[in-house]
């Protein structure tokens, strides 16, 4: 068992390096960091959005904004769309699943926000329809796949296709580009100053 234990480290730490060989994927994880902090310097939200682990990383990541990375500061607008489970089953009861995140977000997103949706697939119905609405309203796309981008890459205006198709690694992937990502934008917004 141990061999398989360091098998799955190995992959793991192994998509990150792809990661980081890729100048392109780090050059889009720079813009987003600084359109995020933008958005924010503006009053506007971040929203998350994801379904099953994805889901948790989407929940994980807003509350890293709207609670706190590393500094005791104040918060940050963002939320995930699917915490609200009276909501999400009304919704899904009465409209369709495919309907849960874009109801939503017609209802609380405006014009500079920024949604995020997490996909390994890139092929969530829900995201999609998430981010055609989003491209209506004058709303930032950021589309957190795996390695093709699948159906969100061309409603993606920001695509972090992380490179592997084996959906645990990529969603180990999402959540430390999401931790870098949280951990920048807190730092800029939030400089650390010398006493």
């Amino acid at each position: 068992m141990t061999q398989q234990i360091t098998a799955i480290l190995k992959a793991s730490v192994s998509v990150k390096e792809r990661v980081i060989a890729d100048p392109v994927l780090l050059a889009t994880i720079q813009t987003l960091t600084e359109q995020i902090v933008a958005a924010f310097n503006r009053g506007n939200k971040v929203l998350f959005c994801g379904n099953g682990g994805s889901a948790a990383d989407a929940q994980h990541l807003a509350a890293e904004f709207s609670g706190r990375f590393y500094t005791d500061r104040n918060p940050l607008p963002s939320e995930a769309l699917h915490c609200n489970t009276s909501y999400l089953t009304a919704v899904a009861n009465d409209y369709g699943y495919e309907f849960v995140f874009s109801r939503l977000l017609k209802g609380m997103g405006r014009e500079g926000d920024i949604i995020v949706g997490l996909s390994t697939s890139g092929n969530s119905g829900n995201i999609i329809k998430a981010f055609e609405l989003a491209r209506t309203m004058g709303i930032t796309t950021v589309g957190f796949t795996g390695d093709t981008g699948g159906k969100m890459k061309d409603l993606s205006d920001y695509l972090v296709n992380v490179p592997s198709n084996d959906t645990p690694r990529i969603q180990e992937c999402h959540i430390t580009i999401g931790h870098i990502v949280c951990q920048l934008v807190e730092a800029i917004l939030f400089p650390v100053t010398e006493a």
